[in-house]
């Protein structure tokens, strides 16, 4: 089975709402909200509304920067989540990579190494807190002094947690701790700060599963950039195929495009499975119409 996770992210109140309810109703399987302070929305505030007007949708970040966020505050956002949907709240953590967003908080981005350190300390501790352990840290990436998350309490007894990342060490970490390791295909960051380069070639993806699979069975997630429902996948795949080096065979073969008539989609989802074992897909806003129609399908898969 195949589920599928919707990115988006509020433009007003009723279109929101309303993108929440028709989210629903189409069968995607959770409702996510992308957290870059000062770009873009507040993702637990957004979360909350949607959670007032659905019933079974899941609801998460996608993904948090643990190095501007701090876990006692994070997990009190989720905590609140979780109570006000009856349960529905999941914890999407990531290294984080635009350098704004340290500048906005008046710090130096650390190096690729920092940023994973402190990753994997936020995602211990905001995990522990969310367990209702008292947490006391004292190390160069992360400090805590007898945190504690009194209220609110969770409805769930674990709040689901993905990581959404491509650098091996937090692939490994996550495989064996996460309940969801969300494959994103990114290269190193550009120039512009938000861009990156891909990894997307299938020895690539091949490398990111096996670091993943290392330590555990965490469900895997790909982050899907393109869903076209389209009769001329060749044509429309062209370009991007030219732009990353790859040819447009192997373009369609990777889980980051979701491009092709429904029963090319179909059966890319059943070979995503059968090589890698991907169960979920987080797809952005625009393909709330594109897939809606063949989620029943893609449920089967």
């Amino acid at each position: 089975m195949a589920d599928f996770a919707l990115q988006a992210q509020p433009t007003d109140a009723a279109e929101w709402l309303d993108l929440a309810r028709r989210a629903e109703a189409a069968g995607f399987d959770t409702l996510l909200a992308a957290d870059h302070p000062g770009a873009c929305a507040a993702p637990f505030v957004a979360l909350a509304a949607a959670a007032a007007v659905t019933t079974t949708l899941k609801l998460g970040s996608y993904v948090s920067n643990a190095a501007v966020r701090e876990p006692i505050l994070l997990a009190t956002d989720v905590a609140t989540l979780d109570v006000v949907s009856g349960g529905r709240a999941l914890l999407g953590l990531g290294a984080g990579h635009t350098p704004a967003e340290w500048d906005a908080i008046g710090q130096v981005r650390p190096d690729v190494r920092g940023r994973v350190d402190r990753c994997i300390a936020v995602a211990e501790a905001t995990t522990r807190l969310l367990a209702g352990e008292k947490v006391t840290v004292d190390t160069p990436v992360l400090t805590m002094l007898n945190a504690l998350l009194e209220k609110p309490r969770p409805v769930q007894g674990r709040i689901p947690l993905l990581v959404g990342t491509a650098n091996s060490r937090l692939l490994r970490w996550a495989g064996e701790h996460a309940d969801i390791v969300g494959l994103t295909g990114f290269g190193r960051t550009k120039s512009d700060g938000h861009q990156h380069e891909a990894r997307w070639r299938l020895t690539d993806i091949d490398a990111q599963v096996a670091l993943a699979r290392a330590g555990g069975d965490a469900t895997l997630e790909a982050l899907v950039q393109l869903v076209e429902v389209t009769d001329d996948a060749p044509g429309l795949l062209a370009e991007h195929a030219e732009r990353l080096a790859m040819t447009v065979g192997e373009l369609r073969q990777v889980p980051f495009v979701l491009v092709g008539t429904a029963e090319e989609i179909v059966a890319a989802v059943r070979e995503h499975r059968e090589r890698w074992g991907i169960t979920r897909y987080a797809v952005r806003r625009p393909a709330l119409d594109a897939l809606g129609p063949l989620l029943p399908r893609l449920a089967e898969v």
